[in-house]
């Protein structure tokens, strides 16, 4: 299991075509994530982060190259099967935690289960397991506005493992919190990471956070660089 392709990026090119002019953003982006890495990409606003993150996750098509998630090229299948692998083995922590306003903790984090199929007491049982693990067992009957910045960010973490996926991809996920909560947020990262053997792609300009990872890759003028340690 340690040394399995999670997620493989080959070539990868994104180009954008605004007011007859081409912008190509990422140029031959390739790397192998394994079960178990944690990746920090970082660069400068505008260097096109935000914009491999979603190749990555399946959410837009390279212009060139492929991405693999599972063994499973996310661009040669039809829209409802890079759903469903999405789904099965990508989990997704945003800067705003993207939280369902009128539905609890708990409900928040059983929906990826409820939409593969599960059934809602199953789902519940293990969303009530996974907010224990991040420790949230006091909050799981409390919506979005009843909890703190920190305490929805773990919801969303909560939501994005609650799949089991291979790998999750997070986009600044410390950047709408203080240093404090941010570290707590960094440390449950970890103990997930070591406990679950989940890979972890974060997307950041926290550079504490980033030099937490096992490698530190520097997207500028499209490309991926391996930061020296």
């Amino acid at each position: 299991m340690s040394n399995q392709d999670v997620l493989v990026c080959q070539n990868a090119g994104k180009t954008y075509e605004e007011a007859g002019r081409s912008l190509e953003v990422l140029k031959g982006v390739s790397f192998t994530l394994k079960a178990g890495d944690r990746v920090a990409i970082v660069g400068t606003s505008g260097s096109g982060k935000s914009t491999l993150l979603n190749l990555l996750g399946g959410l837009e098509k390279p212009s060139v190259g492929e991405v693999s998630v599972g063994g499973e090229n996310l661009y040669t299948v039809s829209e409802k099967a890079r759903s469903a692998i999405r789904n099965r083995q990508l989990g997704f922590v945003y800067q705003f935690h993207h939280l369902l306003p009128e539905f609890t903790a708990l409900e928040n984090v059983a929906i990826p289960q409820v939409l593969a199929g599960e059934p809602i007491k199953v789902a519940q049982e293990k969303a009530q397991r996974l907010l224990v693990q991040v420790g949230l067992e006091q909050r799981v009957d409390h919506k979005p506005a009843q909890l703190s910045g920190g305490e929805r960010q773990r919801v969303a973490i909560a939501r994005a493992l609650v799949n089991e996926p291979a790998c999750v991809l997070m986009d600044e996920p410390t950047g709408n919190l203080d240093r404090q909560t941010a570290e707590e947020i960094q440390n449950l990262m970890m103990d997930l990471n070591q406990r679950l053997n989940t890979a972890f792609i974060v997307v950041t300009h926290d550079l504490e956070l980033a030099s937490t990872m096992d490698r530190v890759l520097v997207l500028k003028d499209g490309q991926l660089q391996e930061q020296d340690r």
